[in-house]
């Protein structure tokens, strides 16, 4: 099978084959190359891309095989330091040494020359090659050190290690809820107000035995669920601050001013008032922006006396290169709207007979996502930002797509060990298998990146393979790991 190739690898590989460069070659070191055969072009399923080349280096000829790579750092990325396969290779050529390292070593220990290409091309070649590298690194993501030999493994195969994957990380997140869990009823009972640096909390919680009795207040709960939402919601640009925005303003503080008339007005002046969000709303000229934010801080003269906790500021918040539709503004008006449900519409014992009363996995899938999906409504509606209106109306502030991920990453989970800790065994294997069986309508640039080179792109709806394909590059391919992967050590 001819190997996939990029284009400017293309372009690469005919210049090394018409040997096209502007001035004789030589080391990092002003060693002399002369290439005395420049190989024949490998077309086969991995290994190193010209066989049989003859390459004189300094006054030692040497037989073997070339590897061309766009960059230093490929010859780790793409795993040629493990795959037997490059045993052989004599010399490593690159068109960029991004990492200033003059040799690169095979998975037997043997030290192999690299060098650069760039310098002995002429200028209309450089600025080509240079552009197609720019091009290139922009496009890639996360790549795979097995990427290009992955069909050495069976799918059956790839698909069992993701699946025993994704019950471990499933697994790992039930026991991180469960402990945070334990730091907020330890917490509440010491009247600790957030933020708490985890190495803070004493022996005494270490070594405190929880009952039963301690998991009985739906507050913390709440606040466990809230916090879990907030940063979900907060993408990878702001779920650190939007996870401090949930503990700073509390269930507990929130709850307070439940029996508020309006009380998501009141709930949207807590929480935009303490993130460090809410303008001046003398500055406004539209008088339709102005009048909210002025009720925002009308109700804020009242709260204000009461909160003794941590505020932000806008320069915490990141909206620079986030899809409006994604700004923090709008992701907390969405984030109010559902924890609102859990304090005034008891949205937990919600879940719980919808878990109890289901008769398909399917039906429950559906049952739970129609109480996570929260259509746009109010001033946010209109609104990505408080100083302008949006060019059309934001009909959702949660999606099916993150609707998916909160219930496969928050929701699941929790009541997982909620069930764990009131008994109830035939809940929470119901949970699991729901788990196993769900398919989210997710997009994630991770899991699309490592299910193509995997090859089983068909795969990464279903959310157990979906957790699994995160947890495989997670925890082995950014780490290294490939000998202590499965995968890794099947194809190298």
């Amino acid at each position: 099978m001819e190997k996939k190739l990029k284009v400017h690898e293309k372009f690469l590989y005919e210049i090394w084959r018409e040997q096209n460069f502007s001035k004789k070659l030589s080391t990092f070191d002003g060693v002399s190359i002369e290439v005395i055969d420049a190989g024949t072009e490998n077309r086969e399923l991995g290994g190193p891309d010209f066989k049989n080349a003859r390459v004189k280096i300094g006054n030692i000829t040497y037989q073997g095989d070339v590897e061309i790579d766009s960059f230093y750092s490929d010859w780790k990325a793409h795993g040629h330091h493990l795959n037997k396969r490059y045993n052989k290779v004599i010399l490593h050529t690159v068109i960029s040494n991004n990492s200033q390292q003059h040799c690169v070593y095979t998975p037997e220990g043997r030290k192999v020359q690299s060098i650069s290409i760039l310098s002995f091309l002429n200028k209309d070649l450089q600025s080509s090659l240079q552009n197609a590298i720019v091009n290139e690194r922009r496009s890639r993501i996360n790549k795979m050190a097995c990427s290009e030999i992955s069909e050495l493994l069976k799918s059956e195969e790839k698909l069992e290690f993701l699946f025993d994957l994704g019950k471990q990380r499933f697994k790992k997140k039930s026991e991180k809820m469960l402990e945070r869990l334990k730091e907020i009823i330890y917490l509440k009972e010491l009247n600790l107000k957030e933020p708490i640096v985890r190495y803070d909390l004493d022996e005494k919680f270490y070594n405190k035995e929880f009952t039963i009795n301690d998991f009985n207040d739906k507050n913390v709960w709440y606040q466990l669920i809230y916090e879990a939402v907030f940063e979900a919601l907060g993408y990878s640009k702001n779920k650190d601050i939007m996870l401090k925005l949930a503990k700073a303003a509390n269930i507990d503080f929130i709850s307070k001013f439940k029996k508020k008339e309006n009380f998501l007005l009141w709930m949207e002046s807590i929480l935009f008032n303490i993130a460090g969000l809410l303008p001046d709303s003398i500055k406004m000229a539209d008088e339709e922006i102005a009048a909210y934010a002025r009720s925002l801080w009308e109700i804020w003269t009242e709260v204000k006396p009461k909160y003794d906790g941590k505020k932000f500021h806008q320069t915490h918040w990141q909206f620079f290169k986030i899809r409006p539709q994604n700004f923090p503004t709008v992701r907390i008006a969405g984030g109010i709207r559902l924890i609102n449900k859990f304090i005034n519409e008891d949205l937990l014992a919600k879940i719980i007979e919808r878990i109890e009363t289901s008769d398909s996995f399917k039906k429950l899938a559906n049952d739970l996502r129609s109480l996570f999906i929260i259509k746009g409504n109010g001033f946010w509606r209109k609104h990505y930002v408080f100083d302008q209106p949006a060019r059309g109306d934001i009909l959702y502030f949660i999606g099916l797509s993150r609707a998916d991920e909160i219930i496969v990453n928050v929701i699941l989970p929790v009541f997982y060990i909620y069930m764990e800790i009131f008994n109830r065994e035939d809940l929470k294997r119901k949970i699991v298998k729901l788990y196993l069986n769900y398919y989210q309508k997710s997009e994630n640039n991770l899991v699309d990146e490592v299910a193509d080179s995997l090859q089983i792109k068909e795969a990464a709806n279903r959310s157990v393979l979906y957790q699994g394909m995160i947890e495989l590059f997670r925890s082995y391919c950014s780490r290294n790991r490939c000998t202590d992967c499965l995968i890794g050590k099947s194809v190298f």
